[in-house]
C-alpha cells in the first residue's frame, strides 16, 4: 500500500511545485511576447503583408430578444440566457451511428461517433459528415446502414444525404474525423480515423471526393506495430511552410480477436484502458505534392506513448510556433512543446497539466485549447469520467498552467458526470467563451453494474467572466436536457445568423442539431480566412479583437472535442459593442494583418495579403454589412460568396 502510494504523492507534489514556482522560461516567454508585437502576438517579425479589404461580406440578422449591458473582457453586467433547439426530426438527417453492441462487449463499440462541420462545396453554408461503424468482428460496412454519412446544407433548416454522390460511405470501422484543405486548393478535404482503417479523402471540387489515402501514405501504420486503433486527428502547420500537416492520436493495442473479456458482478462490460498497452501518435509532414511523410521518430512524437482520446492546439507559449495537447485515458496527459526546429518535447508534467492538482490522472477525453479569461494566453479544458471532474488548466505565464477547476466551479458541477465531447464557445455572444459537454456513461449498462445512468443530458457552463463558470444546462432548452448516448460534438453557425451550433452524435439513435436560439441583443463577427503564403485555411491563425468593452483572443482550428471537426471560421461575440475597433492577425509563417473600425453582425472574408502596406484602415463604409438595409436576412444566399483565388 505504502508503495503504491509513494509514487501517487511525488506526482501530486511535482505537480503543485510545477504549478506555483515561476519559471524563468516563463519571463522570458513573456518578454518576447511583449517585443513581438506590443500588446497583442509574440515572435515573428512584421512583413510587408496587411490587412485585405474584405472579399465578401456574408450578411446575418442579429439575435432578436431584450438588450442587456454587457462587458466583455472585465465583468458581465448583465445576463442573457443560452437556449439551444434539437430540431433534427425537421432537418431531413435521419443517420443512426451504429456501433454493432455485441455480447463480447468488445472496447471499440463504446467509442464509436465523429462529426464534422465544414463547408464542402463552397456555398458558404456548413454542411454535416458523420462517421459510422461497422459489423463485428469483421469490421466491415457489409451495407449502407453502416456508412458514414454526408448531409447538404440546404440553407433553409433542411439536410440532403448527399453521400453516395460524393463519394464518401467508407470502409472499416470509423472513429473520428479531421476536415481541413490539406493541398490548398481551396476545398475541404477529410480525413477519417478507425480500428481498422484510416482515409483521406480529397475533395474533387465538383461534389465528389476521391480516396487517396495510399497515394498520400497516411494508413495509420506504426513500424514494428501495424495499423493502430486511431481515434481521432486534427490539421496544423507545425512547421509554418504554409502546408497544413497531420497529427493522428492512437490509443490501445487492441485487436478484438485476441481481446479478452471482462465483467463485473457477473455482467459483460468493457475492459478498463489499464488493461492494455497504449500506442504512440503519427505526425505526417505534408510533402506539398499530395504525399505525406511519417515524420513521428524524427520528430521525436513517437517516443511518447499514451492513450490518446483527444486533441487540441494552440501555441501556448506565444515562440510562433503551434504546441499539441493530447488527454489520454487514465494515463499523464501530454503537451508537446513545438521546439521549432521540427522536434517536440512532452513538458505536460513541468507545466502543470499532465495531472489533477492531487497528482491523479483521470479519463481524458475530448479537449480544446483556447482563452477562456481573455488574457491573451490559451487555457486547457477536457472531458473526463464519473468521478474526477473535467480538468481548466488556466495558463498563467506562456509556460505554467495551474489547475483551477475547483476555483472555477467545474469540480462541483462535473465530478458525477462523464464527457466525451466537449467545446469552449461564445454561446450568449456576450465576450466570454463558454464551455459544452457531451455527456453520457461509458458502459451501455452502467445502471445494472455501477447504479448510475448511460444516457445523460448534455453539459453547458456559462463563462461569468475570471474563470468562474455556473450549471444553467437545465435551463437551456429541451434540446439539451434530454438524456442520450452522446460522443461528439461539433460546434459552428449552420444558419450564419452569428451563433455557435452544436451538432452532437448519439448512439443507436438519432443524432442531435442543436440550433442556438438564445434570446438576446449582443452583437458578433465571424471571420473567415483565406492564406495565401500561409495554409489556405489560415489554420493557427492567433486573433486578437479590441472593442469598447475591451480585448479577447482566439485561433484558428478545426481540431476541437472528441473525434470531432469543427468549423474553420474565427467566432467573437461583441456584447453591446456594434464595432470592432481593432482586429489584429498574425498567421502561422509570421505575417501579420490589421484591419480597423470594422462593423459588427458580418461574416467577413479576410485573405492574407502580401503587397500592400503593413497596416491599413478600412473605413467603415467600406466594411458596412448588408445587414443594415436588411435586418431580417439571416443566411448567406447563394452565390453570395465566390471562391477567392
Amino acid at each position: 500500500m505504502a508503495s503504491a502510494l509513494l509514487p501517487r504523492l511525488l506526482k501530486a507534489s511535482i505537480a503543485k511545485l510545477s504549478q506555483r514556482v515561476p519559471l524563468i522560461f516563463g519571463a522570458v516567454a513573456a518578454a518576447l511576447w511583449l517585443i513581438g508585437l506590443p500588446g497583442i502576438f509574440p515572435a515573428c517579425h512584421w512583413s510587408n503583408a496587411t490587412a485585405q479589404e474584405p472579399t465578401t461580406n456574408i450578411p446575418a440578422r442579429r439575435n432578436g430578444g431584450h438588450a442587456g449591458k454587457v462587458s466583455v473582457s472585465r465583468t458581465v453586467a448583465g445576463r442573457s440566457v443560452i437556449k439551444f433547439d434539437n430540431v433534427v426530426d425537421r432537418s431531413g438527417i435521419n443517420f443512426v451511428l451504429k456501433n454493432s453492441v455485441s455480447p463480447e462487449r468488445y472496447s471499440i463499440e463504446t467509442m464509436a461517433g465523429g462529426v464534422a462541420l465544414f463547408d464542402y462545396n463552397n456555398d458558404g453554408l456548413l454542411d454535416i459528415y458523420f462517421t459510422n461503424g461497422a459489423s463485428i468482428p469483421s469490421l466491415e460496412k457489409r451495407n449502407p446502414s453502416y456508412y458514414n454519412r454526408l448531409f447538404r446544407n440546404n440553407g433553409d433548416g433542411t439536410f440532403t444525404d448527399v453521400t453516395e454522390k460524393a463519394g464518401l460511405g467508407g470502409i472499416g470501422y470509423s472513429m473520428g474525423v479531421a476536415a481541413a484543405d490539406y493541398d490548398n486548393d481551396g476545398f475541404v478535404d477529410l480525413y477519417v480515423t478507425g480500428v481498422n482503417k484510416n482515409q483521406l479523402f480529397h475533395n474533387n471540387g465538383d461534389g465528389t471526393f476521391t480516396d487517396v489515402t495510399a497515394k498520400a501514405g497516411v494508413g495509420g501504420i506504426i513500424p514494428k506495430i501495424g495499423k493502430a486503433w486511431s481515434v481521432t486527428a486534427g490539421w496544423l502547420d507545425y512547421n509554418n511552410d504554409g502546408l497544413l500537416d497531420l497529427f493522428v492520436v492512437n490509443y490501445l493495442k487492441y485487436d478484438i480477436r485476441t481481446a479478452h473479456r471482462c465483467s463485473s458482478q457477473g455482467l459483460p462490460t468493457y475492459c478498463a484502458p489499464n488493461d492494455f498497452e497504449g500506442t504512440p501518435n503519427i505526425l505526417y509532414r505534408n510533402n506539398g505534392d499530395g504525399t505525406f511523410t511519417d515524420v513521428s521518430e524524427s520528430s521525436h512524437i513517437s517516443q511518447y506513448v499514451g492513450k490518446g482520446m483527444g486533441v487540441a492546439f494552440a501555441d501556448y507559449d506565444g515562440d510562433g510556433f503551434t504546441d499539441i495537447f493530447v488527454s489520454n485515458d487514465t494515463f499523464p496527459n501530454f503537451l508537446l512543446h513545438n521546439n521549432g526546429n521540427g522536434t517536440y518535447t512532452d513538458v505536460a508534467l513541468q507545466a502543470g497539466v499532465a495531472y489533477r492538482e492531487n497528482g491523479e490522472t483521470v479519463a481524458g477525453m475530448g479537449a480544446d485549447f483556447r482563452d477562456l479569461d481573455n488574457d491573451g494566453r490559451p487555457d486547457i479544458f477536457h472531458t473526463a469520467m464519473f468521478g474526477n471532474s473535467f480538468p481548466l488548466y488556466h495558463n498563467l505565464d506562456w509556460a505554467q498552467f495551474e489547475d483551477a477547476t475547483s476555483r472555477s466551479g467545474l469540480t462541483t458541477f462535473t465530478t458525477r458526470l462523464t464527457a466525451w465531447g466537449a467545446g469552449s464557445f461564445d454561446f450568449d455572444n456576450d465576450g466570454n467563451k463558454d464551455l459544452f459537454t457531451a455527456d453520457s456513461a461509458i458502459l451501455d449498462n452502467s445502471m445494472e453494474v455501477q447504479h448510475e445512468p448511460f444516457a445523460l443530458p448534455n453539459g453547458l457552463f456559462r463563462n461569468l467572466g475570471n474563470l468562474n463558470f455556473e450549471d444553467v444546462g437545465s435551463k437551456a432548452g429541451s434540446g439539451l436536457s434530454v438524456p442520450a448516448a452522446h460522443r461528439g460534438a461539433a460546434f459552428g453557425d449552420l444558419n450564419n445568423d452569428g451563433s455557435i451550433d452544436v451538432v452532437v452524435t448519439v448512439l443507436n439513435g438519432a443524432q442531435e442539431i442543436l440550433i442556438n436560439r438564445s434570446n438576446n441583443d449582443n452583437h458578433w463577427i465571424i471571420l473567415k480566412l483565406v492564406g495565401v503564403a500561409d495554409n489556405r485555411d489560415g489554420l493557427g491563425t492567433k486573433v486578437r479583437i479590441t472593442t469598447s468593452n475591451g480585448s479577447q483572443y482566439n485561433e484558428a482550428t478545426t481540431a476541437v472535442g472528441y473525434n470531432s471537426s469543427s468549423d474553420k471560421r474565427v467566432h467573437f461575440g461583441l456584447g453591446d459593442a456594434t464595432v470592432v475597433d481593432r482586429i489584429e492577425l498574425a498567421w502561422p509563417t509570421g505575417v501579420k494583418q490589421v484591419l480597423t473600425h470594422v462593423s459588427a453582425d458580418q461574416i467577413l472574408t479576410v485573405r492574407e495579403n502580401l503587397s500592400t502596406p503593413v497596416e491599413k484602415t478600412i473605413r467603415p463604409s467600406m466594411m458596412a454589412p448588408q445587414s443594415h438595409r436588411d435586418p431580417h436576412r439571416c443566411r448567406a444566399k447563394k452565390g453570395l460568396q465566390r471562391a477567392l483565388p
